[in-house]
């Protein structure tokens, strides 16, 4: 029976798709050191901050999602395998009779299990390659820990609201955040939303009181359930800021805070360093390369899913371990629908091609967006919309230096639309429309939309310049105009001095697209058998 049941475990194991590879050309261990050490200085006096790694996710009955960790998890341990938790210390303390400032906690080596999975590192490797002193196996997560996390002023972590998908796989990590609820006296309904909620109002006075219950009503719009709470309900209903107060003083003291972690991750993952500005220009450099080489390979008659074939097969020749976010390939009238992902339309003719596509190198993302006519050549309305979309981007790019804002970027390119669309006759002057949806810029980094403020911009930040134009068919205009959609979308590099478009290599206006265009494909002479 024990043999058969190794057996049947080994089986399984072999269907789950871990990514454990530590990268020779990426981040190094003193660098994610440095970044705790940064974090440290962020953190409240008498504070510890608990990180867990993600969760392995199943995709279909034995068989896994390729892992990915948390990117918070990543940054500051250069670790990339589940079933892991990270605890910093904002000052030095002794456990277990050793001075620390921070603990790691992993899962075994297991020889069955890296037979199948690859290797583990275990807790010797984790100190001699990734360097810390305190790694421990988390089986001993709560017995062993030497730590009790009621003796800090402040246990800093994220929302644990969310359930970890039932698996013998995850079951480590479920242990552990059960141990850690158990800990801290976690509450059965805390999430996000009333942790910000208890937040805004313990800020309340008697001044912004009314202020605060007006930013309440708009939660309540998202989240109804909020006024089960009777603290939050007894806040909004007090018909004075008097009993609002009263309200105030009843709500307790908490260590546990899921809020505070998030806006400190920002504040230090919002400015690249060197070492992570030469990961991006590699992620950036490889997506550009594939725009460059889809240009001279489309041709009408192609599918969208060989668009994107084309792109991806790119990144992998360049060694890209993995894209930054699902591939957007959207002919014609799929260009107006903004995270198509289906890729399935077949035989492209005459009309646009969105594509949208990042490389990941070294858990850095690029997000690359280039718009190409597939017969080589813009009509008279597909040019009229790309030019306005390319001017937007030009007086954003031009506003680009330390000291603008995201703000200013957006209200300068959509200027710009709004006059054009106007002038064009798609939309009255003045009048509010949706063809440009979304966001003129985010942040960039270990996530396509990275963390970070929307403070003014530093030297070192890197982020999108992305405005749009979509005219789905059905759209209250002329017809001419239905199924265009133009997105153009570069990275940006804030210097001291002004930007950088690390994109930039990838033709952007009409005449360069077309002039690319005309260039022959090193993927003409690749000819593969017909398949019935």
């Amino acid at each position: 029976m024990k043999k058969i049941f190794w057996t049947l475990l080994l089986l399984v194991c072999s269907l789950s798709v871990f990514s454990q590879s530590y990268f020779e050309d990426g981040l190094s261990s003193e660098w994610h050191k440095g970044r705790r050490d940064e974090l440290r200085k962020l953190m409240p006096a008498n504070s510890v901050a608990v990180f867990f790694n993600n969760p392995v996710k199943n995709r279909t009955n034995d068989v896994d999602y390729i892992y990915h960790p948390d990117t918070d998890f990543f940054y500051l341990t250069g670790f990339r395998e589940p079933n892991a938790v990270l605890v910093i210390f904002s000052e030095e303390r002794e456990v277990n009779g050793n001075v620390t400032n921070e603990q790691i906690f992993l899962q075994n080596r297991d020889p069955r299990a890296e037979m199948w999975n690859g290797k583990r590192l275990g807790t010797e490797g984790m100190k001699s390659e990734l360097g810390f002193k305190d790694a421990i196996l988390n089986s001993e997560f709560a017995a062993k820990s030497g730590i009790n996390l009621q003796d800090f002023d402040k246990i800093l972590t994220f929302s644990l609201s969310e359930g970890i998908e039932e698996s013998s796989t995850n079951q480590p990590l479920i242990q552990m955040v059960d141990e850690f609820k158990t800990a801290t006296a976690y509450p059965e309904k805390l999430n996000e939303a009333s942790a910000q909620i208890y937040k805004l109002i313990k800020n309340s006075d008697l001044e912004t009181s009314d202020r605060v219950v007006q930013m309440l009503k708009r939660y309540e719009r998202q989240y109804p359930d909020m006024m089960d709470d009777p603290l939050i309900s007894s806040f909004m209903n007090a018909d004075s800021p008097e009993k609002r107060m009263v309200v105030k003083e009843e709500i307790p003291e908490q260590k546990l805070d899921i809020s505070s972690l998030a806006s400190l991750m920002a504040a230090l993952r919002e400015v690249k360093t060197p070492e992570e500005i030469a990961l991006l220009k590699k992620a950036v450099k490889i997506s550009a390369v594939g725009q460059i080489e889809v240009m001279k390979a489309a041709k009408v008659g192609m599918t969208e899913r060989e668009i994107q074939g084309v792109h991806e097969f790119i990144y992998k020749r360049y060694g890209a371990e993995e894209l930054g976010y699902p591939s957007i390939v959207g002919a014609g009238n799929n260009g107006c629908i903004l995270h198509y992902i289906e890729n399935d339309k077949r035989d492209l003719t005459d009309r646009l091609l969105l594509m949208d596509l990042g490389a990941e190198w070294r858990g850095y993302t690029a997000d690359v967006t280039r718009t190409i006519p597939i017969n080589g050549k813009f009509n008279e309305e597909e040019k009229a919309i790309y030019e306005l979309v390319y001017q937007a981007q030009e007086a954003g790019i031009a506003l680009s230096k330390p000291g603008a804002t995201f703000q200013e970027i957006d209200a300068a390119g959509r200027k710009i639309i709004d006059e054009g669309l106007a002038k064009l006759g798609i939309i009255k002057k003045g009048a509010s429309h949706q063809y440009f949806p979304h966001g003129t810029s985010h942040h960039i980094g270990l996530d396509v939309h990275d963390r970070g403020t929307r403070n003014p911009l530093q030297e070192g930040m890197v982020f999108t310049i992305e405005p749009g134009i979509y005219i789905p068919e059905g759209s209250d205009c002329d017809p001419k105009w239905w199924g265009i959609g133009v997105r153009i979308e570069d990275d940006i590099l804030i210097t001291a001095d002004g930007a950088e478009n690390l994109s930039g290599d990838a033709p952007r206006s009409v005449a360069a697209i077309e002039e690319m265009m005309r260039l022959p494909s090193v993927l003409e002479e690749w000819v593969l058998p017909e398949i019935d």
